[in-house]
Parts: C-alpha cells; sequence; structure tokens
C-alpha cells in the first residue's frame, strides 16, 4: 500500500484503509466566487493522480470534494456586481468544472453543496452548543478551542504558541471571543444577506463547519484521507478536526497537503500581484502540459510556473506524442512486470512522480532504441508498460497521425511521395511548404508522407 507523508504526524506513513482495498478521500474543492488560478489546478491534479493511482493498484475509491456555495467572499462579489449571489455560484461553477474537464480531472464520486447541508450543521453546533464546546455572542456562535484536546495538532503549535506568534487568523467577531483562537461556526445575517433559521438567529455557517459536516455524513467516522492545498492545513482543516473532536467522533485518518504554487519563486497570490487564473493557462496552452508540470515536481515541494516551464512541459509531451505515433501500430501485449513494478516502487514511496517520470522515459528511450533496431517484439511489452502507467497518472498520449486528415491535404501529401518518387525535390519541397502553410507537420517515413496537426 502507497505511505504517504501525514501532516499531523509529520512523517510519511502507510495509508493503512479503515477498509482493506477500498479508500474513501475528501477533498476540499473550491469557494466559487471567481475563476480558478493555478494553486487550485495543483491541487486537483495533485489528487486525480492520487485516486488514479490507487484505482489503478486495484483500490476501490470514493471520492467527495465539496463546492462552497455560500461565503462572505460570493455575497461581496455579488454586492459590488449588482447581481444575486446565487448568479455568481452559478457562473463560477460552471467556470470550475469547465476548467477541470479540459485538465482531465475526474469528477467526484461527490461533490456536496454546503447550502444543503446548513440544517445539518445547525445540528452539529446545538451540539457543540450542548456540550459547551462553543457559545452565542451577539454577531454569531463561536467554538471554544480551549475545550479541544490538542488544538493545533496540524499547525504543531500549542495555543500559547499561536496566540504569542500572531497565528490566528479569524477576523470575524475578534471583539466577541473569548479566545484570540475561537472561530465562528454560525455567523448572524446582515440586513439583506442570505440566510437560514437557527435557534440562535437566521443566518449561514462558517466555512469550518461546512466540511466537517460533509466528509462525514458521506464518508463517515475514521475516514481515510483528507486532502488539500498546505494554505488549508490550518486554520481550517485543523478547525474542521476540532469540531469532529468536540462532539466525540473520530475524524480523518491521515491528512495529506500539496505545496504552493510560485511564480518568480514567490507564493502565487493577489497581493503579490502574480496571480494567474488557471482558465487563462488552458486557454493558451495544452491542458496536458499542467498536468505533465505538476507530476514533474513533487507533490509536497513549490511548484514553479512560468512561460519557460510550461514550454518545457509542451516540449516534452511531444517526446511523448511521438511515442504513441511510433508505437501506435505494435501489436497488443501484457505491460512489462519489471517496468510496472519500477513505478509502483516510486508511486507508493509519498506518490513519487518525478521518480517515476524519469524511470519511464528511461524506457522510452529503450523503446526507441529496439524500434530502431528492428526488434519490435522486445519493445512491444515495454510500450504497453509505459502507456500502462501514464494512464495511472492520468495523462494522456495522442497520435496526431490517427486524426481525421482532409481529402485535400492526403492528395497533397501523395501529391508529394509521386513527386519525391520521380526525384522531382523541388514540387517536393513546395508541397511540402504548401502543407506546412495549412497547419500541418510533415514526417517522411519508410511509408510515405505523413501529416499531423501542428
Amino acid at each position: 500500500m502507497i505511505r504517504l507523508y501525514d501532516t499531523a504526524a509529520r512523517q510519511v506513513l502507510p495509508l493503512e484503509p479503515r477498509t482493506p482495498g477500498e479508500v474513501s478521500m475528501y477533498v476540499c474543492g473550491p469557494t466559487v466566487y471567481g475563476p480558478p488560478h493555478l494553486g487550485h489546478g495543483r491541487f486537483s491534479l495533485v489528487f486525480d493522480v492520487l485516486r488514479r493511482y490507487l484505482e489503478w493498484s486495484g483500490n476501490r475509491v470514493r471520492y467527495v470534494s465539496n463546492i462552497t456555495d455560500i461565503d462572505d467572499k460570493i455575497i461581496d462579489r455579488a454586492e459590488a456586481e449588482g447581481r444575486s449571489w446565487t448568479e455568481v455560484v452559478t457562473e463560477f461553477e460552471t467556470v470550475w468544472w469547465d476548467a477541470m474537464d479540459a485538465m482531465g480531472v475526474r469528477r467526484p464520486d461527490d461533490d456536496p453543496h454546503a447550502t444543503a447541508y446548513v440544517e445539518r450543521m445547525v445540528d452539529l453546533i446545538s451540539d457543540l452548543v450542548g456540550r459547551g464546546a462553543a457559545y452565542p455572542t451577539d454577531d454569531g456562535v463561536y467554538l471554544s478551542v480551549e475545550q479541544v484536546d490538542g488544538y493545533g495538532l496540524l499547525a504543531h503549535q500549542s495555543l500559547d504558541e499561536m496566540v504569542a506568534g500572531g497565528g490566528e487568523r479569524e477576523v470575524h467577531g475578534a471583539g466577541r471571543k473569548r479566545h484570540p483562537a475561537d472561530f465562528a461556526l454560525w455567523k448572524f445575517a446582515k440586513p439583506g444577506e442570505p440566510s437560514w433559521p437557527s435557534p440562535w438567529g437566521d443566518g449561514r455557517p462558517g466555512w469550518h463547519t461546512e466540511c466537517v459536516v460533509m466528509s462525514l455524513d458521506l464518508l463517515g467516522d475514521g475516514f481515510d484521507l483528507h486532502g488539500g492545498g498546505l494554505d488549508l492545513a490550518f486554520p481550517h482543516h485543523e478547525n474542521e478536526r476540532a469540531q469532529a473532536v468536540a462532539v466525540g467522533r473520530d475524524f480523518a485518518r491521515r491528512w495529506v497537503h500539496n505545496g504552493f504554487v510560485e511564480v518568480g519563486g514567490e507564493k502565487m497570490s493577489k497581493s503579490l500581484g502574480n496571480f494567474t487564473t488557471l482558465t487563462e493557462l488552458l486557454a493558451e496552452h495544452d491542458a496536458r502540459a499542467y498536468r505533465l508540470l505538476v507530476l514533474r515536481a513533487h507533490y509536497r515541494r513549490p511548484l514553479e510556473v512560468t512561460a519557460d516551464t510550461i514550454a518545457q512541459a509542451e516540449a516534452t509531451l511531444e517526446r511523448l506524442d511521438a511515442f504513441a505515433r511510433r508505437t501506435a501500430e505494435l501489436d497488443e501485449a501484457e505491460p512489462d512486470a519489471a517496468v510496472l513494478d519500477a513505478f509502483r516502487t516510486r508511486m507508493d514511496d509519498d506518490l513519487d512522480t518525478p521518480g517515476a517520470l524519469a524511470g519511464l522515459f528511461d524506457v522510452v528511450s529503450e523503446v526507441n532504441r529496439l524500434l530502431d533496431a528492428g526488434a519490435a517484439p522486445a519493445a512491444t511489452p515495454l510500450a504497453a508498460a509505459v502507456r500502462s502507467a501514464l494512464d495511472a497518472m492520468g495523462l494522456d498520449l495522442r497520435d496526431p497521425s490517427a486524426e481525421l486528415v482532409p481529402d485535400d491535404v492526403l492528395a497533397l501529401a501523395a501529391a508529394r511521395d509521386r513527386a519525391r518518387a520521380e526525384k522531382d525535390w523541388g514540387m517536393a519541397d513546395q508541397l511540402r511548404d504548401e502543407l506546412v502553410s495549412k497547419g500541418y507537420v510533415v514526417e517522411d517515413t519508410p511509408g510515405g508522407t505523413v501529416v499531423r496537426r501542428a
């Protein structure tokens, strides 16, 4: 079974599912108030790869990722643009799924929406209040973190250290809280804001309450893995965990977080002025390039996203697509067992996708060497293993030569073959130029001219 770095334990540990052969995963999804950024793209790809690999390894995976469809940021945008909050949600949830589909990220088995769980969130908050772990004020209901054993586990700090270091990030209700680290479970609505009824007054749930309710409802106590970006470990994931602990529920068995995206060596953020939307990147580049870029960096390390790194990824894709074209006609074969064993060893070691890819590129080189030597039977199982492993990471290869080519383009290619047969090199070059001008790459092969879309 795969071993992953557990943020809470601060070490690499076996996943050890509660039910052998079945893995339950909860990954925090987007707050749909704007287009997704590159960080959203990274966590989506990291956990898509993990999910695919677990399934490829023979596990059944139930993958849950939520949609936060009520939040201050949604309300603020709606107010600024003079439209309803539901219009904002509808627009940007569509943008989100379009981006996920473009990257080949598989849809979750469940995508719970916060607004569908408000009643159950109220039930949880009532339980917390009844246990003395939460308290109402004049602007909402707060969790008392001093009542939670081990609060700060994911931050690896005690409450005293958090306060001394200024680590508190919950601004809402700062003057009404009993402890600086207490956080809002329920926020009373202001006039004109969306609201739901509760025993303490109409309002809406705090962000930290949403995921704890949805994850436990869909995956049950002691689910296997909770994931997301490193920026969510504290306070969001810590505050989810605190609520479960306070009501005596077993929460996630493993905590897995991916590293930041950097642009020019700095963490990507709006405040630094280097915020680039995922939709912009996907509109300008092969969507597979971002997946490959994510795979080439270990998931826990920073990921540098620049025009140069994307261009390098696209160049590597060209090499892989050339491999796909060259091996498309090979016979079906069982994938080479040694190649797959080496791949598993890398992937099981804390999802070492860079090491796994490096090994596969070595095999690609060997396949090309064997094909050059006319040893197709020896190359065939190696090529099958590469395809299987890349499929496990969700990296699709393309054989553009297999795409439908218009008749007029095929006619030009045939005319070029005739010119070459007649040693009319000038005409052959002229026909090549014409094909290139139509947007095709022209390749000379033993079987004649092959054209594919550039």
